[in-house]
């Protein structure tokens, strides 16, 4: 069974390089998600049961400021999934004969009748204090240690993408697997359409937040520009300037095309669109989600490594920051992938 958890898209859309690998090598999936996250997955792989999994259900604040607050309100119903999970997992086992569980940041899912895996590139759990990020990983670590093995989607070397989110100073105590970006795409060689393609994604207030400022701005940028809303379902017409493509959504492959024919990427610096982007080695201006630790750290570090251009949502322009990019020193690497053949070693090393 394969279960990412509900925060965002990017968990499961990372999940299909490593359901299609489990495939690929005549191994039964069942999958376990709700909401969009299933649909997603249901899309993807229609073939499939979907187990119905309750997420965690995160709701975000308009302030980037608020938000260390609200998730702390949210906690103790957090903790409260985290159990449920728990014991839903006991049942489903011997209902669905489940001799594996590959669990993406969910933390209940794991038990000592079977093993179980668990998915995640934030072994450091970014904070705005030393102390509480210390004491963050200690928590972070005490349910990962749960876990027959954990599996890293990242280099394990210094030429890496997430820094040190995916390479602490210390390590929890489980098996930890580095296996490389998981990422969706194939580079290959494509024509350029767009000069920018804008991908809106993330969690509500802040997703529109974003796409309104942009709007504003489209008028002043030339160029043509394709812009991918992240609201799968929507029927919605925008009235945009006619160098302007606008998609309510992409499904897998065409968003891969897309990304390929476009010159500039811009979105948010969440960890899955940063590893698609590295893999596809692609011009990247990241806009941090407001408030989430975790993207302003990835994307600050990897603007270090001149590997993407960033820019806070507050400060954004579009006139100024795409032509800002086009000045900057992008470098490219090439950093291991995540390859089906690899998921056999993987299994064999829990057995």
């Amino acid at each position: 069974m394969v279960a990412p958890l509900d925060w965002g898209l990017g968990h499961a859309t990372r999940c299909i390089p490593i359901v299609r690998a489990l495939l690929q090598n005549n191994i039964q999936v069942i999958l376990a998600a709700e909401g969009a996250q299933a649909a997603l997955l249901k899309q993807e792989f229609p073939q499939l049961t979907c187990l119905p999994l309750t997420g965690y259900r995160v709701r975000y604040s308009r302030s980037r400021w608020l938000l260390p607050l609200k998730l702390l309100i949210q906690l103790p119903r957090l903790l409260a999934n985290i159990r449920s999970e728990h014991d839903w997992l006991d049942v489903v086992i011997d209902q669905y004969q489940i001799d594996l569980v590959i669990a993406d940041n969910r933390y209940g899912l794991n038990t000592k009748k079977i093993p179980c895996v668990f998915i995640t590139h934030q072994l450091t759990i970014k904070a705005p204090s030393a102390w509480l990020e210390k004491r963050l990983q200690k928590i972070n670590y005490r349910y990962i240690n749960r876990f027959t093995a954990c599996w890293v989607p990242d280099a394990a070397g210094k030429e890496n993408a997430a820094g040190l989110l995916s390479h602490p100073a210390n390590m929890p105590k489980t098996k930890v697997s580095y296996i490389g970006l998981l990422a969706r795409f194939q580079k290959q060689p494509s024509a350029t359409q767009f000069e920018y393609c804008i991908l809106l994604s993330g969690p509500e207030p802040q997703r529109t937040l974003l796409e309104n400022k942009i709007l504003s701005g489209l008028s002043q940028v030339e160029g043509r520009i394709l812009l991918v809303r992240g609201k799968p379902g929507s029927d919605e017409i925008l009235k945009v300037p006619p160098h302007v493509t606008v998609k309510n959504h992409l499904p897998g492959n065409e968003l891969g095309l897309a990304l390929m024919q476009s010159e500039y990427i811009v979105s948010r610096s969440g960890y899955t669109t940063i590893m698609e982007l590295l893999s596809l080695q692609k011009k990247a201006i990241l806009i941090p989600t407001p408030g989430q630790t975790e993207q302003e750290y990835l994307a600050e570090t990897l603007q270090q490594k001149q590997l993407s251009f960033t820019i806070t949502q507050q400060q954004f322009n579009c006139q100024v920051h795409l032509e800002k990019a086009k000045q900057f020193g992008y470098i490219s690497v090439e950093l291991p992938l995540f390859m089906p053949v690899d998921i056999i070693t993987l299994l064999n090393s829990i057995r």
